[in-house]
């Protein structure tokens, strides 16, 4: 079953809302085995809507329209419907009951638009809407059908889920697809594509589809069985072997995170953690402290943006500064191993760079971080050189030093 998506509204066009309804659906539409081929946008326009209307793909089955069913006069995605399929609004008892009971819950009164928002197509099948007052419509023309869903994510997802399902998973012979997903960190996606030419090509020899999913400091890679969940080991044989050959990089499956995998492993060899932060300015000790049950392992922070506090709650030499600077990897040596016996943690990881956009030099580019990392005493620092991004650059030096420190541990 291949399906598209056609979201409405202007909010969705000018960034002001994300349109998260989209991803959803693909999740969705998925696990059952069902493929999204296009996702479009377009602007509440019943011109535009019907401009997208006719030029769906022709193998597609079934048209998820998302937004436009609310109770103002923008809303036009009904009325756009009725002409477009030939039809025209009547009540529906049963879903003018189900707004009245909808006020009477919230002792509101009832307006004249919201009675009208039980003004629905005669020539659809209706999908109650247990969550608002728009009811889902599903129209079916020349073989294909139609889907008109409201826009609000709530509402939305809880039509799908328990109306057009189940409806679609009966009228189509459907054999869900099984996805599993690696992470990996600190290879950029057209050099880990280099490392695993054949392993990739293996792959896809055997029938499978593999995905690479990159986003800053990240790349997942997803495998998918067009034949169900019966692949599964041999996927999972796939992925065993990608481990073994990069077991610096991939970091875990599926949703894992990186504050997760380091704590798991801090846990089971019984040590603390502390940190002592420049450039990231506590995100490092903040995504360690996401996790429930961080306080067993993670014991605090020095926040030492400034020189003189390096030195002063730190103990950073002052020769060590002034000699080779901040960003460097003596101060990163010493921020870590000097900041492991302040915080009396076992382990201690020291981040100093120079995060941007202003402050590089011609030395010390923007970019440019040393990671420091003390396990029980012995201690040894990073040079990682990133972009011109601010907010990446600090992105990227919490994931890194996570995953060096996840490393560096499961290698014990």
């Amino acid at each position: 079953m291949n399906i598209e998506i056609l979201a409405i509204g202007d909010e969705l066009l000018i960034g002001q809302t994300i349109n998260t309804n989209a991803s959803w659906l693909g999740q969705e539409f998925s696990k059952i085995g069902a493929r999204v081929t296009r996702s479009v946008v377009v602007a509440d326009d019943k011109d535009r809507i019907s401009e997208a209307l006719d030029t769906i793909y022709p193998e597609t089955n079934v048209i998820i329209i998302t937004g436009g069913l609310g109770p103002t006069k923008d809303d036009i995605t009904k009325h756009t419907l009725c002409t477009y399929f030939g039809t025209h609004l009547e009540i529906h008892p049963p879903t003018l009951a189900k707004i009245e009971t909808y006020f009477a819950a919230r002792k509101r009164p009832m307006l004249e638009t919201n009675i009208q928002q039980a003004a629905l197509p005669v020539a659809c099948e209706i999908l109650p809407n247990n969550y608002g007052t728009a009811a889902g419509m599903l129209f079916e023309k020349n073989g294909r059908y139609y889907v008109s869903l409201p826009g609000v994510p709530y509402e939305m997802q809880g039509i799908v889920t328990e109306e057009l399902i189940p409806i679609l998973t009966k009228r189509f012979q459907l054999k869900a697809m099984y996805h599993y997903t690696a992470l990996t960190q600190g290879i950029g996606e057209s050099f880990l594509a280099e490392r695993i030419r054949d392993w990739e090509d293996r792959i896809r020899e055997r029938g499978f589809g593999l995905a690479y999913l990159p986003s800053p400091g990240l790349v997942k890679l997803r495998i998918t069985s067009f034949e169900g969940k019966e692949d599964q080991a041999e996927i999972m044989q796939f992925f065993q072997e990608l481990t073994s050959r990069l077991p610096e990089a991939v970091f875990g499956y599926e949703s894992d995170t990186l504050p997760d995998v380091s704590g798991r492993v801090l846990k089971k060899h019984q040590l603390t953690i502390g940190t002592v932060e420049s450039c990231t300015s506590g995100l490092l000790a903040q995504q360690l402290t996401s996790i429930s049950g961080a306080s067993d392992y993670f014991m605090g922070s020095l926040l030492t943006y400034s020189n003189d506090l390096k030195h002063r709650l730190c103990d950073v030499s002052i020769d060590a500064i002034l000699s080779d600077g901040a960003v460097s990897e003596r101060v990163a040596l010493e921020m870590a191993e000097k900041g492991a016996k302040k915080l009396g943690v076992d382990v201690c990881i020291s981040t100093t760079g120079v995060a941007g956009p202003s402050g590089g030099t011609a030395d010390k580019p923007v970019g440019l971080v040393w990671i420091g990392l003390s396990i029980t005493g012995k201690t040894v620092a990073r040079k990682f050189q990133f972009g011109d991004n601010r907010e990446r650059n600090i992105q990227m030096t919490v994931l890194s030093a996570l995953n060096w420190l996840r490393y560096e541990l499961e290698q014990r």
